[in-house]
């Protein structure tokens, strides 16, 4: 596709006054400007929305994207929209999520990156457990595949785990698949929770050394941490809390610095929302996340291939997509009884 050289220009600094903080120099916005105006174009053309997920690259996240956010947030954003295609910057994970409440449109997913969390378990294994503890719920975290969701009670995301757990009728509860996140829930329930042994490969990387050395660089540094990181980690953080609640923290705090225990694109939007402030310590990076390109978001708006297109059998997305609605049904349970403010993870650590 051909475009002048005036909007290629045009296009390199649209791209730089967003990127320059992340390091991007003039040269790299003008080496990529065909590529994103072609995205503009054809996402014009087709209808499309993009959604990013925080810990996606500056040049998707800021350069292509419509909207940024977490896995299930993104894909309620879906099915608000009047776009007929949906392309989600993410893992295979969310990207089925999106397909599972919105069955009638198209949702693209760029390349089929996996996840820690959700490669650990299967349907089978999910089966398996039911056979062992026959008289346990189970409860899912949304980083789990389509074919997971389909074989639990309930899904839950980061932010509202407890609550969901809480909610469940059975005493004995068993969560999937993320251990660390797991032994975090033990200790705001009197529930008994059985564990898979899953995790998150960037959250399990982050240890109280981290904590104790920005601690010690930067003593008035707030640390915000996933409840998908190790207890030890959060006993020693100021604030725990999913991607979209570090965020609203950031939003609300009066503190100048901070430390994000989690992956470094949520950094990297953190920046670029409160330039005023100063994000400090080190973050790790999610591979999985990281095999999304701007080359493969533009190959699956001109010709997606199969592996592109995510599809979902119907008998399963239905089973998953009543575990997604069973969620909102505990999380409504437990606020009605304990009303809707808390934020249960850092509770216990302090």
């Amino acid at each position: 596709m051909d475009f002048s050289d005036s909007l290629l220009d045009q296009e390199a600094q649209r791209l730089f006054i967003h990127l320059k903080k992340f390091e991007y120099t003039l040269e790299d916005c003008k080496k990529m400007a065909m590529t994103t105006l072609e995205i503009q174009y054809l996402k014009k053309k087709k209808n499309v929305l993009i959604l990013a997920h925080s810990y996606q690259t500056p040049d998707i996240s800021f350069g292509v994207a419509d909207e940024l956010g977490d896995s299930y947030g993104l894909s309620i954003a879906a099915k608000n929209t009047n776009a007929d295609i949906i392309l989600f910057s993410s893992v295979l994970f969310m990207g089925e999520t999106a397909k599972i409440i919105n069955p009638n449109k198209t949702v693209l997913v760029p390349s089929q990156a996996g996840c820690s969390l959700a490669d650990s378990i299967t349907a089978e294994d999910v089966r398996a457990l039911r056979k062992k503890y026959p008289n346990a719920g189970v409860v899912a975290y949304v980083n789990t595949t389509a074919q997971v969701k389909a074989e639990v009670d309930a899904c839950c995301t980061s932010s509202n785990a407890h609550k969901v757990v809480e909610a469940m009728e059975q005493e004995q509860v068993i969560f999937l698949p993320d251990r660390l996140m797991g032994e975090n829930l033990k200790k705001h329930t009197t529930k008994e929770i059985i564990l898979w042994d899953g995790v998150c490969i960037v959250h399990e990387e982050f240890s109280t050394a981290d904590v104790t050395a920005v601690r010690k660089e930067f003593p008035k540094a707030e640390i915000l941490a996933h409840p998908e990181c190790d207890p030890s980690v959060l006993q020693k953080s100021d604030f725990v809390g999913s991607t979209e609640q570090m965020l609203h923290h950031l939003d609300e705090s009066d503190s100048q610095e901070f430390m994000m225990i989690t992956e470094c694109g949520l950094t990297d939007r953190a920046r670029q929302e409160h330039p005023e402030k100063q994000i400090v310590g080190t973050c790790f990076l999610c591979p999985y996340m990281k095999e999304l390109t701007l080359k493969n978001i533009l190959k699956a708006l001109k010709n997606p291939s199969p592996n592109q297109i995510v599809k979902i059998p119907e008998n399963i997305r239905v089973r998953a997509e009543r575990s997604l609605h069973e969620m909102f049904a505990l999380e409504k349970k437990y606020e009605k009884k304990f009303g809707s403010t808390n934020n249960k993870w850092k509770e216990n650590f302090s």
